[in-house]
């Protein structure tokens, strides 16, 4: 019987991709356009959840699901340029290829700004997933067959449990090493940098 081939997911935001200055960008927009009082640098310490629960810390519940959606349409124009690859991320995604695997990205992000990214950034995944969060990242990881899932979150690490996946995760965004280990990850790297050495050993046993 023939092996499935290695599928690695991948979170977005603090894991592939540093958004921190555009996402900044985006929202002295927004608060611009909106009048609304925000505090971006504290936007930025947060990433991973959904867009709506940090809309939420800013408007009226009901105004949540529009304001979002305004948010989500300026976006092209703030974030995307800004945006940086993460240390080890052209190269994990390489790492992979070299091993004969696939590689996905499930984000929370709403998927065709994910997109934009990627492309931007020339990191080519070959499944790109948007708008899942937490636990819901586990259903488009077991659709794909990840056996690894890697991220920033303690979310992240909740999706990849619940896809049975191995959860990696590194410590280049909100989470700290200490509450990576605590919300059940089975591995925490530094950073990305350190992913293919991790990948070949991991894959090395079979």
């Amino acid at each position: 019987m023939t092996p499935s081939p290695l599928t690695v997911g991948f979170d977005l935001d603090m894991t592939l991709i540093d958004s921190r200055p555009g996402i900044k960008a985006a929202f002295v927009a927004f608060a611009a356009e909106t009048g609304a009082v925000i505090d971006a640098d504290l936007v930025v310490s947060r990433l991973g959840p959904p867009l709506e629960q940090e809309i939420a810390h800013w408007f009226p519940a009901e105004e949540v699901p529009a304001r979002a959606d305004r948010y989500r349409e300026i976006y092209p124009s703030y974030a995307i340029t800004p945006a940086l690859a993460m240390p080890g991320a052209r190269e994990s995604i390489e790492a992979i290829r070299a091993l004969g695997g696939r590689t996905m990205v499930v984000t929370a992000k709403y998927e065709p700004n994910a997109k934009l990214h990627l492309a931007h950034l020339g990191i080519e995944p070959d499944v790109v997933v948007g708008d899942l969060w937490a636990e819901q990242k586990a259903v488009a990881l077991r659709e794909h067959g990840a056996t690894v899932y890697v991220g920033d979150h303690v979310g992240d690490v909740r999706g990849a449990r619940a896809a049975d996946a191995v959860s990696v995760a590194v410590a280049t965004g909100p989470c700290d090493a200490e509450e990576l280990r605590a919300a059940g990850a089975d591995v925490v790297l530094a950073s990305l940098t350190e992913l293919p050495a991790w990948l070949e050993a991991y894959t090395a046993r079979g």
